[in-house]
């Protein structure tokens, strides 16, 4: 075929727009994005937060059940539910899927204007592997099973080839399936990979095969990312490499010692090379963020007791060297230390996302920590359903965050937003915006001091900044001689309509304690914004 000169710029121009649109569309399905200080979620060409519950394990398994939850869970203020699919139901005959479920939580959420974030609850949930299908869990000897003190339980070994191709098949037939009924609406944000994985009982597999492969050589790729990351690796997993002398040849036992810990590390790199090849053969489908959840451990627990193998901190770099298909890490953080914990996991290019965590007073707290201070891009209490009153402190908390969420999203990519979380343990915190040292503590007046306090604040220009939260307050101070003295011009109490500030009460008096704070009052979580001035 001749194309005339004429027609030439034409068809490349066509061809230029429609490689653009392609790109665009291929940008358009949600996603990570690091923009400035922070990795955001990308939503439709926008950042978006997400304000979430996640559902009871059973509770999605039945449209009727849903129907009249989701009403109530759009009005406590979430955006997004995290709701699990079992394996079970989406394959329950080898070769033959049923995607009926999946498209009526769909109509469902669409109707209640929510998001869902679906956990594939496949070859492992909690340590188990009780979300299989029954054809699965009838034939161990080609889907075998991790054995425990010398007796097989159900859990599907991670080692297993044929468990991992089948999973692998089935949650790529899903998420094909998701991209061809959700392309356009973006209903589902992300993928949760299995969850909470691990060996219970034990520190590991002590199956012939499994015994077999601790005492070969930790696999080339392993020990050449450990000697590329070396001064990044956690801190315990570079202890134990330091101290049996960086091999990068060996067994398991001889490259990270033979402790219940390298263990630990031993499963790890094998649940991580399963569930990367499961994400990856789903991202092949449908490229949208998955990642990896963990059931904590303390610092001090032995593996086994919690699931040893899954991604903990101090076994994070050994997931990360096993793949790429997993974009992110998350806790299940149910720890007392929610500072601690979140600090573990917003490290090393590693976002924050808590797909489960506390709900009611505790994660109405926690959430403004979360989002403030260690710029996550989502919460999601676990067992939403029991906190679903549209009058308790999460619901209220959600409301705030949502109102302010734009500008808040904008701040973090900024850098200059803040998150306090204070309690009798912890009265008072301290960090710079502006230029100027920020003195945060649990509100008191007239002697009545509250028990607790939590909330975020953001500069928005010079000498002026926006808050929201409750039970603390806030002094200035400048480090700068020539701003010795400087005092509080306005505080006005308000909301945002379309993006726009509408003050409400200017506060003062009692309200700022004549003029000395800043104040959040701890009956309610309130917006405020504060105007300075300064004199000589």
């Amino acid at each position: 075929m001749r194309i005339s000169r004429r027609a030439l710029p034409i068809l490349l121009l066509i061809a230029g727009l429609r490689t653009s649109s392609l790109s665009s569309q291929a940008n358009s399905a949600p996603h990570l994005e690091k923009r400035g200080a922070s990795t955001q979620l990308i939503v439709d060409g926008k950042p978006f937060l997400i304000l979430g519950g996640e559902l009871h394990n059973s509770s999605s398994s039945s449209l009727d059940y849903m129907k009249p939850l989701w009403p109530q869970l759009a009005g406590m203020g979430l955006n997004t539910v995290v709701t699990p699919l079992g394996w079970e139901l989406i394959e329950p005959v080898e070769g033959k899927y049923d995607f009926t479920l999946v498209d009526g939580l769909l109509a469902q959420a669409r109707e209640s204007h929510e998001r869902i974030v679906f956990l594939w609850l496949a070859s492992w949930k909690n340590g188990m592997s009780s979300y299989t299908p029954v054809w699965v869990k009838q034939d161990p000897k080609r889907f075998p099973r991790v054995v425990v003190k010398g007796r097989e339980i159900e859990l599907l070994s991670p080692a297993s080839a044929a468990t991992q191709q089948a999973d692998a098949r089935a949650f790529a037939a899903l998420m094909q399936h998701i991209k061809s009924v959700d392309s356009s609406d973006h209903t589902v944000l992300m993928m949760q990979v299995e969850n909470e994985v691990g060996v219970l009982g034990d520190s590991r597999d002590s199956s012939a095969e499994a015994d077999r492969a601790f005492l070969s050589p930790v696999p080339a790729e392993l020990a050449r990312y450990l000697k590329a990351h070396h001064d990044t690796l956690y801190p315990r997993l570079r202890e134990m490499w330091d101290k049996n002398g960086d091999k990068s040849t060996g067994t398991w036992p001889e490259v990270f010692g033979n402790t219940n810990r390298a263990d630990e590390i031993f499963m790890a790199w094998h649940y991580a090379r399963f569930i990367h090849a499961v994400a990856a053969a789903g991202k092949s489908a449908c490229n949208i963020p998955m990642y990896a959840n963990t059931w904590l451990a303390e610092n001090d627990a032995v593996p086994g007791s919690y699931p040893s193998g899954g991604p903990e901190p101090w076994v994070v770099d050994i997931w990360r060297a096993a793949g790429t298909a997993i974009d992110f890490y998350a806790p299940d953080l149910y720890a007392p230390d929610f500072v601690y914990w979140s600090r573990q996991y917003h490290r090393d290019g590693n976002p924050l996302f808590m797909p489960e965590t506390r709900g009611g007073a505790p994660g109405a707290a926690n959430v403004f920590y979360a989002v403030g201070e260690e710029a996550g891009f989502g919460f999601s209490p676990f067992a939403i359903e029991d906190d679903m009153d549209p009058k308790q402190d999460l619901a209220a908390s959600y409301r705030a965050i949502d109102a302010i969420a734009p500008i808040l999203l904008e701040h973090q990519t900024a850098g200059d937003i803040h998150g306090v979380l204070l309690d009798k343990q912890h009265p008072t915190a301290e960090f710079t915006l502006n230029g100027l040292e920020l003195h945060v503590s649990i509100d008191e007046i007239f002697g009545q001091r509250a028990d607790s306090g939590y909330g975020l604040i953001m500069a928005t220009g010079p000498d002026e900044f926006l808050g929201a939260g409750k039970g603390f307050r806030v002094s200035f101070t400048s480090a700068k001689p020539a701003d010795r003295h400087m005092g509080i011009a306005s505080i006005d109490e308000g909301r945002f309509e379309d993006g726009k500030w509408v003050p409400g009460r200017r506060l003062n008096g009692d309200e700022n304690d004549q003029g000395s704070y800043w104040r959040f009052g701890s009956r309610k979580v309130n917006t405020e914004k504060v105007k300075l001035y300064r004199f000589d």
